[in-house]
């Protein structure tokens, strides 16, 4: 039985990376517009970045909450920076029943709702109504909160996973009593996102400010960390955002300082999203399917046992059954989050052993351990990493050698895969001194260090002519001072733009 082939990188990216998706099983289009059915390969992936980001949450002193999925319309009118930055995203629900006329489904025009509700695009505005409930004291803070929730942006234009009308994320939400430690905790959620992103993902990312014509609305900074993708756009992976007092005089959320007095508490908010997994497909994924960093991967080994006998398949199953088992009983360890190793035997004997394999590999299984006739009589097996094609097999590896040097592969594959990507990304690191030498890099694809004079309207205006926008300006950036590409003026420094999705 023939595969359906996947498209090639070079042929078409935006096809290679659906072909990715559809071939892997991770999700698929569904019947309401924009959204995705997330499939169980890809629910995995998520399931794991969650368990990991929600023990770095809880180790840097949050807890997690939830609140409703629909907000009153006049909360967004409180805080009108954000209510115009997403007026045109927002679903609105009128009504509260159907009813049947005539043998059809309608809107019962007598279940209208006295107030329109919001179909929650962020919660800031809910959970700083609720805030000013729970905080009255500078003994209520700091308030530290996360919540793991769906969200809806009504978008235009969606891509599985990168850009859909309901997502999931999570967003962080905490009050402070002073500026600095709200400063200070947007600061430590952008490294704790920075974090996740290279030790777990092994997707290297810029972390720094937003300018003022990318921050979030409502924000007084946003900090993000934002990566390279394969095709050379860039991708925003996660924002932390100092919110300064914006949400508390809005919802006259005040407390009662040490010294008696009362005062606007200061807000953060912090959230990533399932584009996390559209980041990994194609920061790691290749023309033979997808490549999972085994710190993520649902399935960290596939053990193939070979056979043409009823016999042959019997020893090697057994052998396969008993070598999956060794591996499940390994201590458990911080690399892998203290979790077992998940592996799985494939019995399918129907489908000759070259199928097999690269529907392993279609998968992104790190690791795939062969296991035939031949071996077995040498009480052997044959290991081969998903990252490095036939490079990457041992052959002639003892069964009693093999959970260990599993163990290892794995380890070397997580680094293997930050590596190769930090130096794709640095080698697309380019800069520009003039406005036309500009223009001719971007096409080009990767980042794009250039000067620029700090305005918004020289921000729109190089946005308007080459479709690029300011991803971020790294705080490990070279203070250089210059004049700004487009009009001349000073600048303090290269920033970064690119092409994004």
């Amino acid at each position: 039985m023939a595969a359906e082939k996947i498209t090639s990188r070079s042929q078409d990216y935006s096809q290679w990376y659906l072909d990715i998706i559809h071939r892997a099983g991770l999700a698929e289009n569904s019947d309401v517009r924009g959204c995705m059915v997330i499939k169980p390969n890809g629910y995995a992936i998520w399931e794991k970045m969650q368990r990991a980001l929600d023990r770095l949450f809880k180790d840097t002193g949050h807890v997690n909450a939830y609140f409703p999925l629909f907000i009153p319309k006049n909360f967004f009118q409180k805080e009108e920076q954000m209510a115009e930055g997403f007026a045109k995203e927002c679903a609105v629900v009128t009504h509260y029943r159907l009813r049947s006329r005539q043998g059809k489904i309608e809107v019962d025009p007598e279940a209208k709702l006295e107030e329109e509700l919001i179909v929650r695009p962020t919660s800031e505005t809910i959970i700083w109504n609720t805030f000013k409930n729970w905080i009255q004291s500078y003994r209520d803070l700091p308030l530290l909160l996360n919540q793991w929730a769906n969200v809806v942006r009504w978008e235009m234009r969606t891509r599985l996973f990168l850009r859909t009308a309901e997502f999931l994320w999570q967003e962080g939400h905490t009050a402070h009593a002073t500026q600095q430690e709200a400063e200070d905790e947007t600061r430590q959620m952008v490294e704790v996102y920075r974090r996740f992103a290279e030790e777990w993902m092994a997707m290297p990312v810029l972390v720094g400010p937003k300018s003022e014509g990318q921050k979030f609305p409502g924000a007084v900074y946003t900090l993000c960390i934002e990566a390279l993708m394969q095709d050379g756009r860039a991708l925003q992976a996660g924002t932390s955002h100092f919110l300064g007092q914006n949400f508390a005089k809005a919802f006259d959320v005040t407390f009662q300082n040490d010294k008696g007095q009362r005062e606007f508490a200061w807000a953060t908010s912090w959230g990533v999203s399932t584009r996390l997994i559209g980041g990994l497909i194609m920061t790691h994924s290749d023309d033979q399917g997808l490549i999972v960093p085994p710190r993520l991967a649902p399935i960290h080994v596939a053990i193939v046992p070979i056979g043409k006998t009823d016999e042959e398949r019997d020893q090697t199953v057994q052998a396969a059954e008993r070598l999956a088992q060794a591996l499940r009983d390994l201590p458990r360890e911080s690399f892998f989050d203290y979790e077992p190793l998940i592996v799985r035997v494939d019995k399918d004997f129907q489908h000759m052993p070259g199928f097999r394999f690269a529907e392993w590999e279609l998968k992104g299984v790190p690791v795939r351990v062969e296991l035939g006739p031949k071996d077995l009589a040498q009480n052997a097996c044959v290991l081969a990493r998903r990252d490095m094609g036939k490079e990457g097999k041992q052959l002639g590896v003892p069964l009693t050698e093999a959970p260990a040097r599993i163990v290892t592969m794995l380890k070397e594959i997580q680094s293997s895969l930050f590596a190769k990507a930090r130096a794709f990304r640095d080698r697309s690191i380019h800069q520009a001194n003039s406005y036309d030498e500009f223009k001719k890099k971007i096409e080009d694809g990767g980042f794009v260090m250039a000067h620029w004079d700090g305005t918004r309207e020289t921000e729109d205006r190089i946005q308007e002519e080459t479709k690029a926008t300011i991803r971020c300006i790294p705080f490990d950036r070279v203070k250089e001072a210059g004049q700004c590409m487009v009009t001349g003026r000073s600048s303090e420094g290269r920033v970064a733009f690119a092409r994004a999705y």
